[in-house]
């Protein structure tokens, strides 16, 4: 099961993306800030993070940072949720976080953000089999 870490200090939004995620059978973890990410992260390395970028104390621009920094976590994709939508601040999130969603969120550009950065685990265990079949049915006929 992927796991996906929400950064978000709305609670209705973490509600929000919480629910969804585990509807679509992912393993969700839930930090209201900055520091509580970092505890997180400390503990176990999310297959992604899901990152608002208005956060109180440490903004998520700046744990976004401190995730790539971290030789642990560096490949981790990062998707950016802001209600900032200006060119300008897309192209600073753009250095630390693979993915840029404008709130309020829509369901249907969240999880086809997140399938860009974290293809569903179903899609490549088919894949592998295919590959696996397709390796073995090679060693046979040749």
């Amino acid at each position: 099961m992927q796991t996906v870490l929400i950064v978000e200090d709305n609670e209705l939004s973490m509600m929000l993306f919480s629910d969804l995620l585990l509807s679509k059978g992912y393993r969700v973890r839930k930090a209201a800030d900055a520091e509580t990410a970092l505890q997180i992260l400390d503990e176990d390395v999310p297959d992604l993070v899901l990152m608002d970028i208005q956060l109180p104390n440490l903004s998520g621009l700046e744990l976004s940072q401190m995730i790539r920094s971290d030789a642990r976590t560096t490949d981790v994709p990062i998707i950016a949720v802001s209600a900032c939508a200006m060119r300008r601040d897309r192209e600073r999130y753009g250095r630390y976080c693979n993915d840029y969603l404008a709130k309020p969120v829509r369901v249907g550009k969240l999880l086809s953000a997140i399938h860009r950065q974290l293809p569903p685990e179903v899609k490549a265990a088919a894949t592998a089999n295919r590959a696996d079949a397709s390796v073995a049915l090679s060693r046979q006929n040749g």
